[in-house]
């Protein structure tokens, strides 16, 4: 793990001069942007003698920065997201190991589990020695030279400098326990992931993976047969246990190109699984709100969804229209729209089939057995009860919300979209995602 210093005259002054330079680039109108850089990392990158000295100052002056973030309702994930959206491959190195320098003040244990899981994704790790080194040995990894890695320094804090306030999707780091509540009323599970999303995640994986459409069937109906199991056991648990069960929060990035279908197809799995979407597009990122459990089955289903939809656009796209045109963005973009609607359909029928079952009292287990238990009268009530808090949480979070419409301008690529999405591994025998 890296080492901190103490600070010496040289860098006391060190630590002035970055902070005037990150300053001015903030403050700086967009046709003043570049001289302000020019101007700033030439000074912090004026001699190799004052080089550790920029290091150790730039590491102290992100623990600020980022901790704003987070105050702010940000997180790992969004922070690099718009680092990536914006900036290029070394910015996006550089803010993953400034995260990880940052992370430094916060013992594991004051994380939650969805912040963990973001850490292990970015791969953020403390692999420097020393912060006076930091700079130098990033320099080498990435080939840059001083004033081209002070630059991407810069911009970096400037992106991080200007990121408003975001509702909160979790506690933050330092500020409150793992099990405290992002937002008023909402509930956050403690770190450690359940093993039946273990199980859920490698099934999908699996079914991603092989080349044969009827294993990945086989195995997308056994998971998502799991994942609504899983949704309606925590829902009765909660009952059972008189439990203080409230909604949370998840933020899932959409990114260009298609980010409206891709938002679209989210909202679709979200809607069948009692959560709702908010999109923030100018940031790349939807916030869905639900139950913990149906938070996870969203996001895995989403994900797996997605990269078939994606590689059923590929083989569409590839080929030409009737007319021997070849196909074009307008075509991909209805693909998909058309593909997200009819994907909402089925996933519609399919969350009404699996609720009747399961208030009729078909269980199924974790090894995909089913059993016939007593109907349990407390089931329907408590998935009601579930959707309205969920309304009354978007609402506590999203006071303003505004609705968009999307236009569909390619016939071709509309009945391509509906006619994958009916192929799309959703359906099994005992039933399908949604509870």
């Amino acid at each position: 793990m890296g080492k901190r210093s103490s600070r010496d005259g040289q860098g006391t002054a060190v630590d002035g001069l970055l902070a005037q330079a990150v300053g001015q680039v903030v403050a700086a109108s967009p046709d003043g942007l570049d001289y302000a850089l020019d101007v700033g990392a030439s000074l912090l990158a004026a001699s190799a003698e004052q080089w550790p000295e920029v290091s150790r100052a730039l590491l102290a002056h992100t623990e600020r920065t980022v901790g704003r973030c987070w105050s702010a309702g940000w997180r790992p994930a969004d922070v690099v997201r718009v680092v990536r959206r914006s900036l290029g491959p070394a910015h996006l190195a550089l803010a993953v190991d400034l995260i990880a320098a940052e992370g430094r003040r916060h013992p594991a244990s004051s994380l939650d589990r969805r912040w963990h899981e973001q850490l292990r994704e970015l791969a953020v790790e403390v692999w420097w020695d020393r912060d006076a080194a930091f700079l130098s040995a990033f320099a080498e990894r990435h080939r840059l030279d001083r004033f081209a890695l002070a630059t991407a320094a810069l911009e970096v804090l400037r992106t991080w400098s200007l990121l408003p306030p975001v509702a909160p999707v979790g506690p933050v780091p330092g500020q409150g326990a793992p099990s405290a509540r992002p937002f008023a009323g909402a509930a956050v599970r403690s770190a450690g992931e359940p093993r039946m999303l273990g199980r859920i995640r490698a099934l999908l994986a699996k079914a991603e993976s092989t080349e044969f459409p009827d294993e990945a069937e086989a195995l997308s109906a056994k998971a998502q047969q799991l994942m609504a199991q899983y949704s309606i056991d925590e829902a009765l648990l909660a009952v059972g246990a008189r439990a203080e069960d409230a909604p949370a929060a998840l933020r899932i990035g959409v990114d260009n190109p298609y980010e409206s279908p891709k938002a679209m197809l989210l909202d679709a799995v979200a809607a069948a699984n009692r959560c709702r979407v908010v999109w923030a597009k100018e940031f790349g990122f939807c916030t869905v709100i639900g139950f913990d459990a149906d938070l996870d089955a969203v996001e895995l289903l989403y994900t797996s969804l997605l990269v078939q939809a994606t590689a059923a656009m590929s083989r569409a796209g590839s080929r030409k229209h009737k007319d021997g045109a070849p196909r074009t963005k307008a075509f991909r973009q209805s693909f998909l729209i058309s593909y997200a609607a009819r994907i909402r359909e089925r996933l519609t029928e399919a969350t009404e089939r699996t609720t009747a079952e399961a208030a009729a009292g078909r269980h199924l287990r974790e090894d995909g057995t089913s059993e016939q238990l007593v109907p349990d009268e407390r089931l329907l009530p408590a998935l009601a009860a579930r959707g309205q808090a969920v309304d009354e949480t978007v609402g506590q979070m999203f006071p303003k919300l505004v609705s968009q419409r999307v236009r569909v301008s390619d016939g071709e690529g509309w009945a391509a979209g509906r006619a994958a999405a009916d192929r799309a591994a959703i359906h099994g025998r005992a039933g399908a995602i949604g509870h």
